[in-house]
């Protein structure tokens, strides 16, 4: 071979390991990028799983705080019903506890208490608006009355009308004491006895039976002379007409009406006479 085909040789064969060289750092270079990429993203990889599991046990701590917050709640809730139970536990024993024969008692003595209330507010009203009881004392109105009859005197019906003539009629004598007579003359009328026993009422003889005899001379006192009744004036006498205290005596005289109590309609004792006054 010739001197320059040497030469030749020999460039060409540094000239190929040169370019193995330089092929094999590459490769080398390209390992070591490829490994720095993959550490670069094994890290990013890591941090983002820590990220993630993070959250997640952020988010896990927050449901176990919602959790722990509900089951407080209805803990508190369960506390709430267990004391109402209790509550109507206690009210229902207090109840079973409380004798039915004390609640029987209670209930009677309440009933009691009305029971006398409206019988005494019954009472009042009857006595003092509707009638009263009026016993008789004396003979003066025999044969219609006897003494001790007990009778039911009428208020009521004086409270919406007028007395009428022939009403046997309760009136007060004074403060104390009351008389029963039977009305004879009616307001504004005249009344006049003569000396047979007649009586004459606005100069009328009047048509009566009620008189047990015919009235004596010694016994017709005020009224042998003309009696003008006033606008409230009732002139009065009593059956039994010869043993009577009646309008026929001053200290009776003539009846004003705001002293009359009301009519004897019925006779309730002795049962043997029981009925209607007449």
């Amino acid at each position: 071979m010739s001197k320059e085909l040497m030469e030749y040789d020999d460039q060409k064969e540094e000239v190929s390991v040169g370019e193995i060289f330089s092929e094999d750092s590459e490769d080398k270079i390209l390992a070591k990028e490829e490994k720095k990429a993959k550490k670069k993203a094994d890290k990013e990889l890591k941090k983002s799983a820590k990220k993630l599991k993070k959250e997640k046990s952020d988010s896990s701590d927050d449901d176990s705080i919602n959790k722990e917050s509900d089951t407080e709640e209805a803990e508190s809730l369960d506390d709430k019903k267990s004391k109402l139970k209790n509550k109507k536990k206690k009210h229902k024993k207090s109840k079973k506890e409380t004798k039915p024969e004390d609640i029987n008692i209670v209930k009677e003595l309440l009933s009691l208490i009305v029971y006398i209330g409206i019988v005494v507010l019954a009472c009042f009203l009857i006595i003092n608006f509707v009638g009263c009881r009026s016993l008789v004392d004396g003979q003066s109105m025999e044969p219609t009355l006897h003494d001790g009859d007990n009778l039911w005197v009428d208020k009521l019906s004086y409270t919406i009308g007028d007395p009428e003539r022939f009403d046997v009629i309760v009136f007060y004598y004074d403060d104390e004491t009351t008389y029963i007579k039977r009305i004879i003359g009616l307001p504004g009328e005249t009344v006049r006895i003569d000396q047979n026993g007649n009586i004459f009422i606005n100069e009328m003889l009047l048509k009566e039976d009620y008189g047990k005899e015919t009235i004596l001379p010694s016994n017709i006192g005020r009224a042998s002379q003309t009696i003008l009744l006033g606008k409230d004036e009732y002139f009065v006498l009593g059956d039994n007409r010869n043993n009577s205290q009646d309008s026929r005596i001053s200290s009776v005289g003539n009846v004003h009406r705001d002293s009359i109590v009301g009519k004897a309609i019925f006779r309730i004792y002795p049962l043997r006479d029981l009925g209607i006054v007449e």
